[in-house]
C-alpha cells in the first residue's frame, strides 16, 4: 500500500513538473505573426505579434512597411535596411505599434539609400506616430494626421512607449513630395515618454534631421549632420528632457543648427513647447552669412511662442548665434527660455531678437542684442566642444 502510494505522489510529481514546463515554455514564447519577411522585397503591414529580423541579411526596403497598433518590428544590431523608390519608400510606427532597434556602439542598425550612388532624398526615413499630446488644437487633448505616412497622431498618454531605439543611423533619407511636403531624416509625431529614443545619428537627408511633433519623448546622444534643412526642428508643442545632442552643416548644405516654433497657427496654443537639452554643440558653415538673406546661418532660431532651457552649449563658425522671433517668444527670456554656460567660438552676432516675422531692411539691424545667455570659454557641450564627442565612437559616420 504505501509503494502504490508513494508511485502515486512520483506521479503527480512529474505530471505538474511537465504542467510547470509547458506554462512556463508558453509564457515564454512570443505572439506570432501573419506578415511574411522578404529581404529582397521588405514592405508592408504589419499587423499583429512580433517580427524580428535577421542581421545576416540585407533588407531592400521597396515600399512602405508599417507596424500597426498591437504589433512589434525588432531588428537585431548590426541589420542593414536599404531604401528605393523615394517617398514610397520608408518605416512607418502606428499608434500602438511598436519598433525596438538592438543596435550597439560597435555593431548599429543601418537605415540607408540603397542605390549605387547615394545622395540626400534617396528613401523616405523613420516616421513614429503616438499618443502623447499635441497642440494644433490648444489644449493638448486633440489628434491629427502626419504629413508623411498620413497618420494619426497626438492624445493623451504623455508616457505612451512606441518602442526603444539605441544605436541607429538613417542616412540619405528625405524623399520629397513638393517643397511644402518632405520627410525628415526622423519624425516624432506625438511620440511619448515611454518610448526609449538614443544614440540615434540622422544623416546627410534632405530636409530636417529630426523633427519632434508635439509630444514628450525625451532623447540623448543624438547627431545631426549634413541634412539639407535644419539639423533639430521642433513645433506643436514638444516637451521633453535632453541631452548630448551634436549637430553640424556639411559641404555647404543646410540652413540652421535648431528650428523652434510652439506652433505656426496658435502662437500661444496649449501645451507650449518646451524642452530642455542640456550639453549640445551645434557647428556652421561659417561666420559670414550664406547668402544675403536676414534669415539664413543661425545656430538657433527660437520663435512662434516656443519655450527652452539649454545649457551647456557650444556653438562654432556662425553668422547668428541665437535668434529669436515673435512677442510670444521675447516674453519667455530670462525665466522659461534661457541658455546657461554658452561658449560662442567665432560667432558673427551672439544674440538678436526680432519682434516681428517681417524681415528688417537691408542693413537695418534688429532689435538690440537681448541678455539671453551666459557666456562660458570653457563650456564643452556636447562633450568636446566643436569637435566629435567621444560617445559618437563606433557607431556614427561623418564627423
Amino acid at each position: 500500500m504505501k509503494t502504490k502510494f508513494l508511485q502515486l505522489i512520483g506521479i503527480l510529481t512529474v505530471s505538474a513538473a511537465v504542467v510547470s514546463s509547458c506554462s512556463t515554455t508558453e509564457e515564454n514564447e512570443k505572439p506570432s505573426s501573419n506578415f511574411v519577411v522578404d529581404a529582397n522585397n521588405f514592405q508592408g503591414n504589419i499587423n499583429e505579434g512580433e517580427v524580428t529580423l535577421d542581421a545576416s541579411k540585407t533588407y531592400k526596403l521597396t515600399g512602405k512597411l508599417q507596424v500597426n497598433s498591437g504589433a512589434t518590428l525588432n531588428i537585431p544590431a548590426g541589420t542593414k535596411i536599404e531604401g528605393t523608390g523615394g517617398t514610397a519608400s520608408y518605416i512607418a510606427v502606428a499608434q500602438g505599434g511598436k519598433l525596438n532597434v538592438n543596435g550597439t556602439a560597435s555593431n548599429p542598425v543601418v537605415m540607408t539609400s540603397g542605390l549605387p550612388t547615394k545622395k540626400a532624398g534617396d528613401w523616405g526615413g523613420l516616421v513614429i506616430c503616438g499618443k502623447a499630446p499635441i497642440n494644433r488644437v490648444t489644449g493638448g487633448a486633440s489628434t491629427a494626421q502626419s504629413e508623411v505616412a498620413d497618420l494619426t497622431y497626438g492624445g493623451t498618454a504623455s508616457n505612451d512607449n512606441s518602442g526603444s531605439i539605441r544605436y541607429l543611423r538613417v542616412e540619405y533619407a528625405g524623399a520629397a513630395f513638393n517643397s511644402e511636403k518632405e520627410f525628415n531624416g526622423v519624425s516624432l509625431f506625438g511620440v511619448g515618454s515611454g518610448t526609449t529614443f538614443e544614440y540615434v545619428e540622422a544623416y546627410q537627408g534632405a530636409d530636417d534631421g529630426f523633427e519632434f511633433f508635439g509630444g514628450s519623448v525625451n532623447t540623448s546622444n543624438l547627431i545631426s549632420f549634413g541634412n539639407e534643412d535644419d539639423q533639430y526642428d521642433w513645433t506643436e508643442g514638444w516637451n521633453g528632457t535632453n541631452t548630448n545632442w551634436y549637430g553640424k552643416l556639411s559641404f555647404g548644405k543646410g540652413n540652421r543648427g535648431i528650428e523652434a516654433d510652439n506652433f505656426e497657427f496658435g502662437f500661444a496654443n496649449t501645451p507650449i513647447a518646451n524642452p530642455t537639452i542640456t550639453n549640445i554643440t551645434l557647428v556652421g558653415p561659417g561666420s559670414a552669412p550664406t547668402s544675403g538673406t536676414w534669415q539664413e546661418n543661425q545656430a538657433i532660431k527660437l520663435r512662434r511662442g516656443t519655450k527652452a532651457i539649454f545649457t551647456n552649449v557650444a556653438l562654432s563658425v556662425w553668422a547668428r548665434g541665437v535668434d529669436i522671433e515673435h512677442d510670444e517668444t521675447l516674453s519667455f527670456i530670462g525665466t522659461a527660455l534661457k541658455l546657461t554656460s554658452v561658449n560662442f567660438v567665432d560667432v558673427t552676432t551672439k544674440t538678436r531678437g526680432t519682434k516681428t516675422a517681417v524681415a528688417p531692411a537691408a542693413g537695418v539691424t534688429a532689435d538690440a542684442s537681448l541678455a539671453i545667455a551666459s557666456e562660458s570659454a570653457t563650456a564643452t557641450g556636447a562633450g568636446n566642444g566643436a569637435a566629435a564627442p567621444g560617445w559618437a565612437a563606433g557607431w556614427s559616420v561623418g564627423l
